[in-house]
């Protein structure tokens, strides 16, 4: 009798210890997958103010495309385990996601008006962009994400050289970007924003 209590015992110990190493396993496997999704394809990005309203407005929640867009560096201590560089070009037009080049720890929502080797002008309310097709330089149609009333001001002038981008927020008159604080670094890109998740009235896609 006394042996068979502890035969009972002994696989009541067994199948909590299984279950145990099942929800190890199940956690092990859901890191196996979930890190290179969050490390190297996506991330999950609040809005935060109102420099891109109306298009993006506060506490909507995005998710950003890395691939492709983001410099991403694995490391340990000091060695250098891995390097994925930026190899897609971002375009005219692109909402992205950045670090902030003056406090690299926060991150900034915002849209490329610029690349690399193109000027751009701010001059009476027009955004004016001078590249190899347009040495004249041609006033930038934005009429597919600002209505027509919006004028940019702040009268400047920048040479996009090769590694930066140009960025303005869409709400022109309340936004903070290169008109103030100057060019974003290619390196610093996040992404480039892919759909907004919420609110779900809301939900589009921006590939």
């Amino acid at each position: 009798m006394d042996d068979k209590k502890v035969l009972l015992n002994e696989k009541e110990y067994q199948g909590v210890g299984g279950f145990l190493v099942e929800i190890i396993k199940v956690f092990a496997l859901a890191l196996i997958i979930i890190i290179p999704i969050r490390v190297f394809l996506f991330q999950p990005f609040f809005v935060q103010g109102a420099s891109m309203e109306p298009n993006f407005n506060d506490g909507e929640y995005l998710i950003v495309n890395e691939l492709g867009y983001k410099k991403t560096k694995i490391s340990f201590g000091n060695l250098n385990i891995f390097t994925m560089k930026n190899f897609r070009d971002l375009k005219r037009g692109d909402v992205i996601v950045f670090r902030y080049p003056k406090s690299p720890s926060h991150f900034f929502i915002k849209r490329v008006i610029a690349v690399a080797g193109e000027r751009v002008e701010i001059m009476d309310g027009e955004v004016i962009v001078y590249n190899e097709e347009n040495p004249k330089g041609i006033i930038l149609d934005e009429e597919k994400y600002l209505p027509k009333k919006i004028k940019t001001e702040g009268n400047t002038s920048f040479n996009v050289e090769e590694g930066e981008i140009f960025v303005l927020g869409d709400n022109r008159g309340a936004s903070s970007d290169s008109r103030v604080w100057g060019l974003v670094g290619e390196d610093d890109v996040i992404g480039k924003v892919a759909l907004r998740a919420w609110p779900i009235n809301k939900f589009s896609l921006s590939f």
